[in-house]
């Protein structure tokens, strides 16, 4: 056999090992079936987001506080201007809510904003020939329309005159409090923060132990400390390098804020989390170190497990997939955050972090919030308790069945005395 044939023979023998390799293992149907698994978990991350658009949507309204007589014509005016708009149309109005105006109207006027079960964009009041039209930062196109419905609702009283009969004064105000709208945003920014943060942080767990069973440290250091103090003493090193990513980052935006443009400062009125300020920065922090505990912890005792470099890729593969459907799942709690998922999603200690952070922007409550930080707490340590077991009896083959009792020798027999 010629030399060129021989090294042929030997590169495909090469090739077949690597190849057998790789396709043997559980885990290269995961692999196989990334692309698959990975459309359907994005589509579930992208009709989360959706849905708390659409949620957001159903509370959207528009108020007319005007006097029993012209009730009627107004109602009239919507819903012939309203059938304009298509079912799904983006641009369609809120719904009109009708009400008797008191005897200080401004102040009612302006306190329609403040509503918690409800995002009003704008509010009518006055005679429907000058009008006073309040609307919030977004509520232009609502301003409009309530100008339109009292202009429609004048023309009809006067036998369908087409001249403008309506002058209406519209004013912007400032907002005190988030919208339902922004508290939705919020929710699913701040989830998707957190699992971008956490997927990125605590990936570098996974290569940690196989570093060191491959320059023997570990048993050193499993001879002179209990493994689920390495274990935990890993995890700080690690949380520590995440810290020091946080800061500098954190100074940067902060930093970044004061170049902003004011109407970027403007949109940022509608955008804020129900339990306020400085609550939810706290709650966010406490949920990023539990997220990132979490997943850490899972992949510290996965990776301590693989003992070449391609076992490690090919299990970094399935943890993202996981990953993955752990943010859909917190996307859909965020959606509808009083549902069976929402609960399911809290329960889950993977993806508990990123639904209550969710929960945060959402509902005013803070003793949920102890006892989910509670929760996950206790995972933390039950991961790294299995994973430091896991790995002394299948590496370090050293935990074997405890409380076997050995048998007795049997007793020789004394000799006699003489």
């Amino acid at each position: 056999m010629s030399m060129f044939g021989k090294g042929v023979r030997q590169a495909l023998t090469i090739a077949r090992r690597d190849f057998i390799a790789a396709v043997a293992t559980p885990t290269f149907l995961i692999f196989l079936l990334a692309p698959l698994l990975m459309i359907g978990f994005a589509a579930i991350g992208g009709v989360g987001a959706t849905m708390v658009d659409k949620t957001a949507a159903t509370h959207l309204r528009i108020v007319a506080l005007a006097d029993p007589e012209w009730q009627a014509p107004l109602e009239a005016a919507d819903a012939r201007l309203r059938s304009l708009f298509a079912p799904g149309d983006d641009d369609r109005p809120g719904e009109l809510m009708i009400a008797n105006p008191g005897p200080k109207v401004e102040a009612q006027a302006q306190a329609q904003f403040q509503k918690r079960d409800a995002e009003v964009t704008a509010v009518l009041y006055g005679p429907l020939e000058s009008p006073v039209i309040l609307y919030s930062p977004g509520g232009n196109a609502s301003a409009r329309y309530l100008t339109e419905v009292a202009n429609t609702a004048l023309r009809d009283a006067r036998l369908g005159s087409d001249a403008p009969v309506t002058q209406a004064t519209l004013k912007p105000i400032v907002r005190t409090e988030a919208t339902v709208t922004g508290q939705g945003h919020i929710a699913f920014l701040g989830a998707f923060v957190l699992f971008i943060l956490t997927l990125m942080l605590s990936s570098q767990a996974i290569g940690t132990m196989a570093e060191e069973r491959s320059n023997k440290v570990i048993e050193v250091l499993a001879a002179a400390v209990p493994l689920e103090s390495v274990f935990f003493g890993k995890l700080l090193g690690i949380f520590g390098v995440a810290l020091l990513f946080l800061a500098f980052w954190a100074t940067i935006g902060f930093s970044a804020v004061e170049f902003a443009p004011p109407d970027f400062a403007r949109d940022l009125q509608n955008l804020g989390a129900a339990v306020g300020f400085p609550a939810y920065p706290l709650l966010f922090f406490a949920y990023f170190v539990m997220s990132f505990m979490l997943m850490s912890a899972l992949l510290l005792g996965i990776g301590a497990q693989a003992s070449t470099q391609r076992e490690l890729q090919m299990m970094s593969l399935p943890i993202t997939i996981g990953n993955m459907a752990m943010l859909g799942l917190a996307s859909a709690a965020a959606s509808a955050p009083d549902s069976m998922v929402a609960m399911i999603a809290t329960i889950i200690p993977f993806s508990s972090p990123l639904a209550m952070i969710a929960r945060a922007a959402q509902s005013p409550e803070i003793w949920p919030h102890l006892l989910a930080l509670g929760w996950q707490l206790l995972w933390v340590a039950i991961i790294i308790t299995v994973a430091a077991r896991w790995f002394r009896r299948g590496v370090l083959q050293s935990g074997g069945p405890k409380g076997r009792r050995r048998k007795p020798s049997r007793p020789t027999e004394a000799s006699p005395l003489t």
